[in-house]
């Protein structure tokens, strides 16, 4: 069996969406004068690896709490478009977790990377939609920019979005267990997350 873990690393130096929140992650204890570590960490919702609920652009679009569990875990599967964002989904399943890897995430920590982003395209989004994928995501930060009308599609049929997820050059064209944990937050339009994929062999 082998894990790889495809989420992106929380420190000071993570990258934030511009006029977002910028974490705060500090040392509130040490065992030299209080007996134990504990740090105080302060971030967005929308910080980090993340998931994207439909109430994050929607009104009346569900929140991460109205989905289950089973929702966030399921058949994964990475599809390569750094070169043709118009890829094939002829291996797209019915509920599954599709990734697409677009190199942009070897970006981040410079002022690229809120730059020229690459995006979800209608017709993809549409054809995602028609395989009736569960969620989708890429080692991006969005999948699309203002007004966020890829958003509101995928979010309009319960499709979740996962943002900001690393390593999946390691999964390109193989299929994998994928497991998408959440912090479990009340009421939440989103939340960071543990995302992993596991292969069998």
């Amino acid at each position: 069996m082998k894990i790889f873990d495809l989420t992106m690393m929380i420190d000071e130096q993570t990258p934030v969406f511009p006029d977002s929140l910028k974490q705060e992650i500090k040392q509130t204890a040490t065992i030299e004068k209080d007996g134990w570590n504990e740090k105080r960490i302060s971030f967005s919702s929308h910080f980090s690896t993340h998931i994207d609920a439909p109430f994050h652009m929607l009104k009346e679009g569900k929140k991460l709490t109205d989905f289950k569990m089973d929702k966030f875990i399921g058949e994964g599967i990475v599809i390569d478009t750094k070169n043709n964002p118009e890829p094939s989904l002829d291996e797209v399943k019915q509920n599954d977790i599709v990734f697409f890897y677009t190199e942009h995430t070897k970006k981040a920590g410079s002022e690229e990377f809120f730059k020229n982003n690459p995006t979800i395209s209608k017709l993809l989004a549409q054809r995602l939609i028609d395989k009736k994928v569960k969620i989708v995501g890429l080692d991006s930060f969005t999948p699309d920019n203002a007004p966020f009308e890829i958003h509101k599609l995928f979010f309009k049929h319960d499709i979740l979005i996962v943002e900001n997820l690393v390593n999946l050059e390691k999964l390109i064209g193989k299929r994998f267990k994928c497991y998408i944990l959440p912090l479990k937050i009340k009421d939440a339009d989103g939340a960071p997350c543990r995302v992993i994929g596991i292969i069998d062999e």
